[in-house]
């Protein structure tokens, strides 16, 4: 473990030289960054790999904006119609804004580090390890709202340390209000965030921040920002809470006891990360001033702990740990002449290490190889399990299944369709097992007939006019179970892709005269999970 010199503490002033050359250094490391994931993305699309499950069911979500969605905030819609406006269906533009989310998270990394007094060298670390952790060199990778959280929360923190630094209370809690509340719009899981930050500067001196009117003016612009999506809830009968549960009684997730959830976050981060967040861990709780940074990680910790939270729904935390963790090595190290000397790289050999093992593990966070490369590099590399849900496995990680056997899935549906009838293709409706199912059909299929799902917010989206008399089912199911609905069930075709998910291989049915309405069915058909 790395200890904190005794020195002096100091309070460094925000000067324009400081802050402006903070602020290219970011810019640089950012840019990196994006580079790094466009490189990447461009790359993946040569060897084979597509969209990403969860990318086509924001992308339907975008063409129904609204504010709010069963299964995540609104601003991922928003993210997706702008995306798809701007760059059509251009595998690299539609992930544009997640991979500048990224790039905007690492250079918020090396501010939140001057902020708290690092210089050059800790700076360049803490963004470096930043830019390194496998996590986010996943999920920044492809359309989500996960790159942008982390945006919300640092800017949260920095627009605290600001302000306990002396800055403008006008400026910084309006910023608070702002980032807080799009935090809200873009995961409503931030409100666990921003109650562990509460309760740590309650706990602490540095609670005098919150007790002034500019205070109360960023909690009431951050709440009235989110208030829509409140309100979305409330008519809609709350749907995220019943999807959370639905999530947590069925066992949607792995659940971690609480030294797996700490291996994991230290493998997710990178093992040699671990040295420098764990390192900021402990200056912050070391320092009366920067204490309650600490505290704000631990009860979230906690929290994310007892709730069986995935690995990323608590990775958020981490830029401002790298910062601290730079500002750690930069006072153990104080005596060294590169620090002295304000070099950009202080470590050498730390840096080559990190760049090294990046290089190797990429492969993992990144789908690089092709899939019989990425299986012969997982045998030999010995990878456990990547998975974070329970189910049926396929040979690749789900992260990566899950970007084949889309385009195979529409081809043999349009043929299925352009086989009908006339009479029959004016009347016929496509029924979806799931989200992924039905809005890769929206989004890569043409003139294909209405598509419906019972599955989050297709659901919400109804029947489409259908009244279910002709459909096609495309869902993994039996011929026994659609006989309780339909008088004639034929298989009609068969998707399948070695490397998709087993529950995307299956038969296709075409079946005919329903025996009980489609409408009045569709209020216990619901399943949200």
């Amino acid at each position: 473990m790395l200890c904190e010199m005794a020195t002096p503490s100091t309070r460094v002033q925000p000067t324009d030289h400081t802050l402006h050359a903070a602020l290219r250094l970011a810019l640089v490391m950012g840019a990196l960054k994006l580079l790094l994931h466009v490189a990447s993305t461009l790359w993946q699309r040569h060897i084979g790999y597509g969209y990403f499950r969860d990318e086509f069911y924001y992308l339907m979500c975008g063409r129904h904006l609204a504010w709010g969605y069963v299964d995540h905030g609104p601003l991922v819609a928003l993210q997706a119609r702008v995306a798809e406006t701007l760059f059509g269906d251009s595998l690299l533009g539609i992930r544009m804004l997640s991979m500048l989310a990224g790039a905007i998270r690492v250079a918020l990394t090396g501010i939140l580090c001057w902020s708290l007094g690092g210089r050059r060298p800790a700076q360049v670390l803490a963004m470096l390890m930043m830019a390194c952790a496998p996590l986010y060199l996943g999920i920044d990778g492809y359309l989500s709202m996960n790159s942008w959280e982390s945006v919300f929360w640092m800017t949260v923190l920095l627009a605290l340390i600001l302000l306990l630094r002396g800055g403008r209370p006008a400026l910084w809690w309006t910023v608070l209000g702002i980032a807080g509340g799009l935090g809200l719009l873009n995961k409503p899981s931030e409100v666990f965030f921003l109650t562990a930050v509460l309760l740590a500067l309650v706990m602490t001196p540095q609670r005098r921040v919150l007790f002034t009117p500019w205070a109360a003016f960023g909690i009431a612009l951050m709440v009235f920002i989110a208030l829509p999506n409140l309100l979305w809830q409330v008519h809609n009968h709350w749907p995220t809470l019943e999807f959370l549960h639905n999530g947590r009684v069925e066992g949607k997730n792995l659940r971690l006891n609480p030294l797996a959830f700490m291996a994991n976050q230290i493998f997710v981060l990178g093992p040699i990360g671990a040295f420098v967040w764990i390192a900021g861990l402990v200056h912050l709780l070391r320092r009366s001033d920067r204490r309650w940074i600490g505290l704000a990680y631990l009860i979230l910790l906690a929290v994310m702990i007892a709730l069986g939270a995935k690995d990323y729904y608590f990775a958020s935390i981490y830029p401002v740990m790298f910062a601290a963790g730079g500002i750690a090595w930069q006072l153990r190290y104080a005596a060294s002449s590169r620090v002295q000397q304000d070099r950009a790289i202080g470590w050498p050999l730390l840096t080559s290490i990190t760049v090294a093992l990046t290089l190797l593990f990429l492969p993992i966070s990144n789908p690089i190889l092709r899939p019989e490369a990425y299986l012969l590099y997982a045998k030999t590399m010995h990878l456990p399990s990547l998975d974070t849900e329970n189910g049926p496995k396929s040979p690749l990680p789900q992260f990566f299944a899950d970007r084949f056997g889309w385009q195979e899935q529409v081809d043999t549906i349009t043929g299925i369709v352009n086989q009908l009838s006339p009479q029959d293709r004016a009347r016929v409706g496509i029924f979806c097992g799931n989200y992924g199912e039905a809005a890769s059909l929206e989004f890569l299929g043409h003139n294909l007939p209405p598509v419906i799902s019972e599955h989050n917010n297709y659901w919400l989206w109804g029947t489409r006019g259908l009244d279910g008399e002709l459909m096609i089912i495309n869902r993994k199911t039996t011929p026994e179970k659609l006989h309780k609905y339909y008088e004639d069930v034929q298989v009609v075709g068969h998707v399948s892709h070695p490397y998709a998910m087993p529950y995307e291989q299956h038969d296709i049915y075409l079946v005919r005269h329903r025996k009980m309405p489609l409408a009045p069915d569709w209020a216990e058909s619901k399943f949200y999970y």
